[in-house]
């Protein structure tokens, strides 16, 4: 069934967390055992379904997607892998939905519109628990972000994931690996 899910995201062109991310991804969740996960960036639900087959039964995910049509698949997705006790799907634009969150989670999970991720990088040291990981996927952006790319259509996306970069890695209260897995990695530890 997973299989099925990530081979229709892949034919529809639906972007989708990279096998070799994932990897490192439930590595950490091995270490970490997360038992509250915050994800912006649903898509069809795919990542989430891997993080809870990575993690323990009784981990829980908040996971926002703006996208309807790709929720209501993450929806059916999660139901029919028997998930919807762990993960809950949040329709609706992460910049709204974000300041509205209460409660600390173990590890929070970035794979949305790039030109956003410095909000939620803010957003999410507000929300992770002392200690506890930020994840960003697609941080160095196909190579432009580490090259001199500056062409119109996707200035404002490598503008701002450089940006997360300067503020994830110069952030005294931050901890911050980059990783060039899948298409980037950004590992931050919110220090104690």
């Amino acid at each position: 069934m997973l299989e099925e899910i990530k081979q229709k995201a892949l034919e529809e062109h639906i972007p989708i967390i990279m096998d070799e991310t994932l990897e490192v991804i439930k590595d950490i969740f091995k270490k970490e055992n997360p038992k509250k996960i915050l994800e912006i960036g649903t898509a069809v639900g795919y990542s989430a379904i891997c993080f809870v087959k990575a993690s323990s039964e009784d981990t829980l995910i908040d996971t926002i997607e703006l996208d309807e049509e790709r929720a209501k698949q993450a929806i059916n997705n999660i139901k029919e892998m028997n998930m919807d006790k762990n993960i809950n799907v949040i329709i609706g634009n992460a910049v709204d939905i974000l300041p509205t969150l209460k409660g600390e989670y173990d590890i929070v999970f970035i794979d949305a519109a790039k030109g956003k991720y410095p909000f939620f990088l803010e957003q999410a040291i507000r929300l992770v628990k002392q200690n506890g990981i930020i994840l960003a996927d697609n941080i160095l952006y196909k190579g432009y972000v580490m090259s001199d790319y500056n062409k119109h259509k996707q200035r404002t996306a490598v503008r701002n994931l450089r940006e997360y970069i300067k503020e994830a890695t110069e952030n005294v209260k931050l901890d911050t690996k980059i990783l060039e897995v899948g298409d980037g990695l950004a590992i931050t530890r919110l220090k104690k």
